[in-house]
């Protein structure tokens, strides 16, 4: 089958989409990577096609003529584009572009077994987002997210999606935080505290809880900046300071605790300060997972362990999974979701503790815990301190 022949019967209402990868020669001013799905506007068939640069995505609308003369100039700098179609999936292997002669394309086409539903083609269709874009957020502004218009810059696209994914993570555990008296709420590694000013805008100005936030994070300019926007919006219960996870110990009870990015062992010690305190809601993003990285051994698994960056992800994984795992063991009922999307960064999971009044704890959980790391040689820093 030519290429021609095969984009002529596969661009139409029953493309999913397609991605088109693996440039040849990287150039960072460039796309890496080119993302094509069908729209319709004014009940016209179009598509757009999405090409990242860097840490931006620029887009465009063509009609499929014009569609089909992009894919062409596309497959001169990348070898591949996948199709996933309703009713097939599509694999186009393009061979090495040379000025003055003729292209060659390996087509594969697979049947499914199984028709997929089509999609909403509407371009118009809107995602709900809990900030919305066009309603001025004052913190959003400073914090160079939004325009003092309302509308989110383009290349903060990505924290702006963030900041609103991290507010229906809450959304979903305000069942668990009461009205009837001042909740407190903990931030540890709270940095530029974007996510920290969501939080508090969110359940205070939007929600109407009465809330203490504290943000705690290592950086003194940091924080002094923090401090000073808290007081330009009024924020009279949202305080910052220098600290240190593993020592603070300036409060007696907290109703919610989070930790995004903690590196290494400092995720550990944020989650066992919640445990101790009760806190009914921890959510972490924990990052640099080292410590597992170091000891990790089993002869089963050699084939993994003999590579360093399969060692790294494997480790990754089983501490994120002991940390779940303790959690429950400690009486609470605990997932494991994802933050972000993964074309943005690699750490982007979250985990999710809600504290289960029904239970004392999970004595299964934890002999699983305690079962597997045995088997891997691990000695993991929250098993020590919960």
């Amino acid at each position: 089958m030519e290429l021609k022949e095969f984009l002529e019967s596969n661009l139409n209402e029953k493309l999913i989409d397609c991605t088109i990868s693996a440039r040849r020669k990287k150039d960072e001013k460039k796309a890496y990577r080119v993302k094509i799905r069908p729209v319709k506007i004014n009940d016209k068939l179009l598509f757009q096609a999405e090409e990242f640069v860097g840490r931006q995505a620029f887009h465009k609308n063509l009609e499929k003529g014009e569609l089909i003369e992009a894919i062409k100039e596309y497959l001169k700098e990348f070898s591949q584009a996948q199709f996933n179609l309703t009713d097939a999936t599509g694999l186009v292997l393009a061979s090495k572009y040379k000025e003055g002669q003729e292209q060659h394309y390996t087509i594969k086409l697979k049947k499914a077994k199984e028709v997929k539903a089509m999609r909403d083609l509407n371009h118009n269709k809107k995602k709900r987002y809990i900030l919305e874009e066009g309603i001025l957020v004052p913190f959003l502004v400073d914090l160079g997210v939004m325009t003092k218009e309302g509308k989110i810059v383009n290349s903060r696209y990505d924290k702006f999606k963030q900041i609103n994914r991290f507010l229906e993570f809450i959304e979903d555990i305000l069942p668990s935080l009461s009205k009837d008296r001042e909740q407190t709420i903990i931030d540890f590694g709270c940095g530029k505290s974007y996510l920290t000013f969501a939080m508090y805008y969110y359940l205070k100005v939007l929600k109407g809880y009465d809330i203490r936030v504290i943000g705690l994070d290592l950086k003194e300019d940091v924080i002094n900046n923090c401090n000073a926007l808290a007081k330009d919006y009024g924020y009279d219960k949202l305080n910052f300071y220098v600290g240190d996870i593993a020592s603070y110990k300036d409060v007696d009870a907290v109703d919610m605790v989070v930790t995004l990015h903690a590196c290494d062992t400092a995720t550990d010690y944020a989650l066992a300060n919640a445990v101790k305190w009760g806190a009914k809601v921890i959510l972490s993003v924990p990052c640099c997972q080292h410590e597992a990285n170091k000891t990790i051994d089993n002869e089963i698994l050699k084939p993994v362990m003999d590579y360093g960056i399969l060692k790294e992800r494997l480790a990754a994984i089983i501490t994120d999974a002991s940390r779940a795992k303790m959690l429950e063991a400690n009486g609470y009922d605990t997932q494991i979701l994802e933050f972000i999307d993964m074309e943005h960064t690699p750490k982007n999971l979250l985990i999710r503790g809600v504290k289960n009044s029904k239970k004392e704890g999970n004595k299964g959980a934890r002999l699983e815990n305690d079962t597997m790391n045995q088997a891997l040689n691990l000695d993991l820093t929250l098993s020590r301190l919960i």
